[in-house]
């Protein structure tokens, strides 16, 4: 008896960098795993979209519509390179207008998708419908999409196997026009039973013939029992990523789902000691970067507060960055309210950081005492219909600290009518800073905001974890003796340091500034406005001299896939900013002083 084919794509050089490296992984790094991947028979890739676009603008100086043209030229006409959209956040951390969704679609066809996997973290289908027919008009593959998880331990009233056969009758009530359906699951937390009975509804549902797959992750410990149970349910395809970056928070390795279906009627069409070279080459490829321990690890809190690995470890090396790890215990237990009072969204990007961000929030600062911008926009509408009500009080707190009302509109609507949003703004940007105004530029800039316009001005600079380079940086942490060159508050001073007890000498390197974007005002004047949390500076708002109201944005902080808007805490004039774009901060620091 023949056995089924099973489409099994590759998630090494997306979703397995984002799941163990944030993302920053530097093409010509891998390159030569894209080679040994193509030896090996793979022809299913997944190669961008999601957080790895906007990550190679941010973090790596590379651009990412470039990588998507080499890979393709590497692997070939013929082989599906497919990517990963938010809805109508197609691969940004904020909602798009028609506009925007379709330039996505477009641009990524122009270079080398095949297939666009589009998901909405709500499971509300009115993101899909705009999202989903741009990729099909603009000649691509649609990878419609309901998002799963399992809710925490003694929550109910959503994420059922009813739940997602009314997201898959909505999706097909509306027409939206697709090639194939995922179940996603980002956190890995759905139980095998009901990955089986949610993949048995669909093959029933759905006409025959629909392609019908399961993407999970291991961070939860059941990675290998859930894609058995879709696949034993009639499940047509799977995802599975090369070691070093697959299980822990990444998907299941290649090499062990082909051990997995030993003696099972499924057949993968691998050979293993091809997968083995290829994953040998990879190893190699990637033995310079420092991988968090966390990333290689089951986390067994994640069922009772899911997060995907990539937010996972985003997270976690923030907090360790800024020596708060010792946080994380505490913020993942007080997710499982904030799921439950958001709503029931599904624990994925932009949602996970929603929650996450939350969680942390209530952790430091006392449970519903700062509502974070992502989350409070989401209860109040603004991203979408949650799956339940979110929580009145919530939302009634939600409401009074971001001074929005609650709303209905559907959110690409919303997004339409904000002119920031539109092509003729970014175009104008563009045109300000001397910028060319092509439509990939256009879309860069949109989605990546200042960060953007800095890769397009040739200003970005590389950010990855490297062992070498930390190695190096340890040697230099031991000041010995001799002469040195630091750093105050944008002047410059030497310091001569001498072994034994001789006097330290510092002196003022004459003429010699940095140049911050404003000295910190003297003490005891005015009123110091400081980061709440950890992160980089995404956008500079307010300028000295600027009268504000209180509310008034001053700055916008970057901290875990979020934007984190850093307000005026009363009206006054803007007497100082102490930090410049691109920035990192820490919890505590003074970024701003109001007179």
């Amino acid at each position: 008896m023949a056995k089924k084919f099973i489409d099994l794509m590759d998630t090494t050089f997306r979703d397995g960098f984002q799941s163990v490296f944030g993302g920053r992984v530097l093409l010509n790094d891998f390159l030569p795993a894209v080679e040994a991947a193509k030896e090996a028979g793979i022809t299913h890739f997944e190669f961008g979209g999601g957080a790895r676009f906007q990550v190679p603008f941010f973090y790596l100086n590379e651009n990412a519509f470039d990588n998507m043209d080499k890979f393709r030229e590497i692997v070939g006409p013929d082989a599906n390179l497919q990517t990963l959209a938010r809805g109508v956040n197609t691969v940004m951390l904020d909602t798009g207008s028609r506009e925007l969704v379709d330039l996505h679609a477009r641009m990524f066809k122009k270079h080398g998708t095949t297939t666009i996997r589009n998901f909405d973290a709500l499971n509300d289908v009115n993101n899909l419908i705009d999202s989903g027919r741009s990729i099909v008009n603009a000649g691509l593959k649609h990878e419609v999409v309901v998002t799963i998880m399992d809710l925490p331990p003694g929550c109910e009233g959503a994420h059922t196997v009813d739940f997602y056969e009314k997201i898959l009758r909505d999706i097909l009530d509306a027409e939206i026009p697709y090639d194939s359906v995922c179940f996603k699951d980002a956190t890995g937390t759905a139980n095998p039973q009901k990955v089986y009975e949610t993949i048995k509804m669909a093959k029933k549902l759905l006409p025959e013939g629909t392609h019908v797959r399961l993407h999970t992750q291991e961070t939860a410990g059941i990675s290998v029992a859930q894609n058995l149970a879709a696949l034993e349910a009639g499940a047509d395809g799977i995802d599975a990523a090369a070691y070093p970056v697959s299980g822990g928070t990444s998907q299941p390795d290649l090499l062990v789902m082909m051990h997995a279906i030993k003696g099972k009627e499924y057949d993968f069409g691998f050979d293993f000691e091809k997968l083995l070279s290829y994953e040998a080459t990879l190893k190699d490829c990637l033995s310079d970067y420092f991988i968090p321990p966390e990333a290689t690890m089951v986390e067994p809190l994640i069922q009772f507060s899911p997060m995907p690995g990539g937010a996972l470890t985003a997270n976690t090396q923030m907090l360790r960055d800024n020596g708060m790890m010792d946080k994380f215990h505490d913020a993942i237990l007080a997710m499982r309210e904030v799921v439950e009072k958001g709503g029931y969204g599904t624990s994925v990007t932009p949602v996970s950081q929603f929650y996450f961000q939350q969680a942390l929030n209530n952790t430091l600062m006392g449970p519903w005492k700062k509502i974070a911008p992502g989350y409070g926009r989401m209860v109040l509408g603004y991203f979408g219909k949650t799956p339940v009500t979110p929580d009145a009080e919530v939302v009634k707190i939600a409401s009074e600290q971001l001074g929005l009302e609650p709303t209905t509109d559907k959110a690409i609507d919303i997004a339409d009518r904000d002119e920031t949003k539109s092509l003729a703004h970014w175009k104008k940007v563009l045109e300000d800073e001397g910028i060319e105004t092509s439509e990939e530029n256009v879309f860069i800039a949109a989605a990546c905001q200042e960060k953007g316009i800095t890769f397009l001005k040739g200003e970005a600079e590389v950010n990855v974890r490297k062992l070498s380079e930390m190695k190096k940086e340890e040697e230099c942490t031991g000041m010995g003796s001799g002469n040195y060159t630091v750093v105050v508050d944008g002047q410059k001073f030497s310091v001569q340091v001498a072994e034994g007890d001789a006097d330290i000498q510092v002196t003022a390197v004459q003429g010699e500034t940095t140049a911050p974007a404003a000295a910190p005002a003297p003490s005891g004047e005015g009123e110091e406005i400081k980061a709440l949390l950890p992160g980089s500076v995404w956008k500079i708002v307010a300028n000295p001299g600027q009268s504000v109201q209180e509310g008034d944005k001053i700055l916008i902080l970057e901290s875990m896939k979020m934007e984190i808007d850093v307000v005026a805490p009363r009206g006054g004039v803007v007497k100082s900013i102490n930090v410049s774009v691109n920035d990192k901060v820490v919890e505590g620091q003074v970024v701003a002083v109001l007179g």
